[in-house]
């Protein structure tokens, strides 16, 4: 079985840059020693009659007709709308002009 090591842990740190206190370098050696654990019992399991699958259970899409329907008037639209310009809505500019 795998262990993570407190060292490994620190000396990934390390490489990354990362800052750790011994309390945490401790706990994340712990924590990655779980997830190195499980990894390895999936790869006992996985073997090459296991079908590799991303589901447990089979995906399909659903499509219906793109049909068009009735469309809504522009003007009639833009009657609601607060500000209107060449049959646009006009919003307040939010962006400085570069």
């Amino acid at each position: 079985m795998l262990t993570i090591s407190t060292d490994e842990v620190a000396r990934v740190a390390k490489l990354a840059r990362i800052a750790l206190t011994e309390e945490e370098v401790t706990r994340f050696a712990s924590e990655l020693d779980v997830i190195a654990s499980a990894v390895a019992k999936v790869s006992e399991v996985a073997t090459p009659d296991v079908e590799a699958t991303s589901h447990p259970i089979p995906l399909r899409n659903v499509w219906r007709e793109d049909i068009a329907g009735d469309v809504l008037d522009r003007d009639e639209l833009l009657a609601g709308a607060p500000a209107a310009e060449n049959g646009q809505f006009r919003v307040p500019q939010i962006l400085g002009e570069e």
